[in-house]
């Protein structure tokens, strides 16, 4: 019988919550702007327009055509793509990975459009092997990218290469996840 009443109360009481968290303000919303001073509801015809509201200065998703949208959504991706700035190689190879290449296309027809950018390829080994070893590793791995961008549209003028072989190691440390960070080819965009 106890637990009958606890659970009736308890019942009760979520009844009264449930009522009071529903009920209105007392306020009420009429005419175009009671949604608030920067939102407008959705156009059920052809979309929203973003950025103002009134219909001026902002880019109404209705007025895009297809073409439009899958062009704007490209490039949209092309520019996540050039967020990549370091390709990691496997070792003692200088062969660029296939999850590379996409990022790298990006970067070689960011570089076709913009003649006047240039970048530097640097390359890097991870500390196994000599010195004189490791340079010519990362000269090779920075030439393998140099020579994908200029098939991909880039030009030759734009690019530098450079290797510092194991002389500026991303991570410090002799194990295989320390070494698979340091055989890289950084770009840097001057």
């Amino acid at each position: 019988m106890q637990i009958s009443m606890k659970s009736k109360a308890f019942a009760a009481l979520l009844s009264v919550g449930l009522i009071a968290g529903c009920s209105s303000t007392g306020e009420t919303m009429e005419g175009e702007g009671a949604y608030g001073s920067d939102v407008e509801p959705v156009d059920q015809q052809g979309g929203s327009t973003v950025y103002g509201g009134d219909g001026q200065g902002g880019v109404s998703s209705s007025a895009l055509t297809e073409e439009e949208r899958m062009a704007a959504q490209q490039q949209a991706e092309q520019e996540a793509l050039r967020e990549i700035t370091t390709f990691y190689f496997d070792f003692d190879t200088a062969e660029i990975r296939p999850e590379a290449r996409d990022a790298l296309v990006a970067h070689a027809r960011f570089l076709a459009s913009n003649p006047g950018q240039n970048v530097r390829l640097e390359g890097h080994a991870d500390e196994r092997g000599t010195k004189e070893y490791n340079l010519a590793l990362g000269e090779r791995r920075a030439n393998a990218v140099q020579r994908f961008l200029i098939v991909n549209g880039a030009s030759r003028g734009q690019i530098e290469t450079v290797s510092y072989g194991e002389e500026k190691p991303a991570v410090m440390g002799s194990s295989e996840s320390a070494w698979a960070q340091n055989r890289r080819v950084e770009l840097v965009f001057e």
